[in-house]
């Protein structure tokens, strides 16, 4: 516990200064953070089969790209470059006629380098874009996983005994599940209301802020299986006593994408 206190005090003391400063430092933080995670992805894969080094040397090139390529319109609606997802799609599949060895790269490989580069891509570039469109709005979105995490696990710690996915998460309960979702409900939605928005509408706040807990929770689960697929506690040691990248953000990269559905309608 002592350590990973200490590292989530260091990892603060990076994040708050980068986050008030914004601009280039901002973003060169958060693709390197992406491109950490894309490492992680990969390196959990490599536990059951080696990926070729030019395959993974392309996944980093388009995660960049995505990184850097995204941008808001001027009516703040997201804008998705098509060529972006066309470049990476022929870039994963025409290798393999090149190697036509699926012992080497298979199908199955290009599309988990696809899809990982894609959904990780996206899901970071979202950190920048709402940045952009508001800084409070990137931190009510962070505030909602931090807070819910947080909550389930003490509510799960005090009471929790129905388990909610064992084979999955063996210490997640129900009772965490339903306490960390009201509280992280709860706090984010009087963040909102206080910091971003007085006028908003209340119950649609709470509506959509309870979903986001929800799905939250239901990305740390999705990450939790793979790790259970391949037989790791952690995708990293990168933060000692809190696992890599993939462990702190896997919450927080399903809220930004789920979160990218509703922009238009507040």
């Amino acid at each position: 516990m002592k350590t990973r206190i200490i590292s989530a005090l260091v990892l603060l003391l990076i994040a708050i200064p980068i986050y008030l400063q914004g601009g280039i430092l901002f973003i060169g933080a958060i693709t390197i953070v992406a491109l950490a995670g894309l490492k992680e992805f990969m390196d959990i894969k490599e536990t059951k089969k080696r990926l070729p080094i030019f395959i993974k040397l392309l996944g980093f090139l388009f995660m960049t790209i995505i990184m850097l390529s995204t941008e808001l319109a001027l009516d703040n609606k997201l804008v998705v470059d098509y060529r972006i997802i066309t470049g990476l799609c022929l870039a994963m599949l025409l290798p393999l006629v090149l190697y036509h060895n699926r012992d080497v790269y298979s199908i199955n490989d290009a599309c988990y380098m696809f899809t990982g580069v894609l959904f990780l891509g996206i899901a970071m570039s979202f950190f920048k874009t709402y940045y952009d469109m508001n800084p409070n709005l990137l931190l009510y979105l962070i505030l909602i996983t931090a807070v819910t995490d947080s909550y389930a696990l003490f509510t799960g710690m005090l009471i929790g005994k129905t388990k909610l996915l064992e084979d999955v998460s063996p210490k997640k309960t129900w009772e965490g599940f339903i306490g960390g979702a009201l509280v992280g409900t709860f706090v984010s939605v009087v963040f909102y209301m206080t910091i971003i928005d007085s006028n908003a509408l209340l119950y649609g706040i709470v509506a959509l802020t309870l979903f986001l807990s929800i799905i939250g929770q239901l990305g740390d689960l999705f990450f939790s299986a793979i790790k259970r697929y391949y037989g790791k506690k952690d995708f990293s040691n990168l933060m000692p006593g809190h696992g890599g990248v993939l462990d702190r953000l896997d919450s927080i990269i399903f809220v930004m994408l789920a979160y990218s559905m509703f922009i238009t309608l507040l």
